[in-house]
């Protein structure tokens, strides 16, 4: 009896899904904004959560690839999305993450009954049940994994990138401006992948 009841708990823990999406390179003046949503069952929520799973930002680059493939192992489902530093130009950077987001959404086999999302803004374009968190990468594990899986992507791409795109020392900043950035861009000047609306804003073009 005892056993059947345990089999039921972990039957109950299989169905009770966590589906978390965050973005990064929203802030960042050169490439795309990359989107993650990430679905984990109770059980698996738990296990990422003992090997380490928090905000990507509070992970070293080493910590979040050895993550990354757990989380590809443990997760439901997953998708990827992105938008081009082109697309942020021409539609804005909130519009252009949320086209991100719906085409990482679109990746998935089923439609999220419930989405979480990291931050205060609503995914407009979403028909479904969606709530916002703030600080919603150190709150829930499914929003945690979808940071490090978009963080980890996002950075394989910028690393290639470095070769064809060199001067810019994009594989150490990850396209986003710091003063080191900023110094290349006026000297060499920009790039089709630099996003020109942001550095318009910096008076840099």
């Amino acid at each position: 009896m005892q056993e059947k009841k345990e089999e039921d708990l972990q039957q109950a823990l299989n169905k009770v899904l966590e589906v978390g999406i965050d973005e990064v390179g929203r802030g960042a003046v050169f490439g795309p904004v990359f989107s993650a949503v990430v679905v984990l069952t109770e059980k698996n929520k738990f296990i990422l959560q003992e090997f380490g799973v928090t905000d990507s930002k509070n992970l070293t680059p080493k910590k979040r690839k050895l993550l990354f493939a757990k989380i590809l192992l443990l997760s439901s489902d997953y998708g990827i999305g992105q938008s081009s530093a082109r697309e942020i130009d021409n539609l804005g950077i909130r519009v252009a993450t949320e086209l991100s987001m719906i085409r990482a959404l679109k990746k998935l086999k089923e439609k999220p009954a419930k989405l979480i999302i990291d931050g205060p803004l609503l995914l407009r374009p979403w028909q479904g049940i969606q709530e916002n968190i703030i600080s919603g990468d150190l709150k829930f594990t499914a929003i945690a994994s979808a940071s490090i899986l978009a963080k980890v992507s996002r950075d394989n791409l910028m690393e290639r990138l470095e070769k064809k795109y060199s001067g810019y020392l994009i594989f150490k900043n990850k396209g986003y401006g710091t003063r080191e950035h900023f110094s290349f861009i006026k000297k060499k000047g920009i790039t089709n992948l630099h996003r020109k609306t942001f550095l318009k804003k910096s008076n840099l073009i």
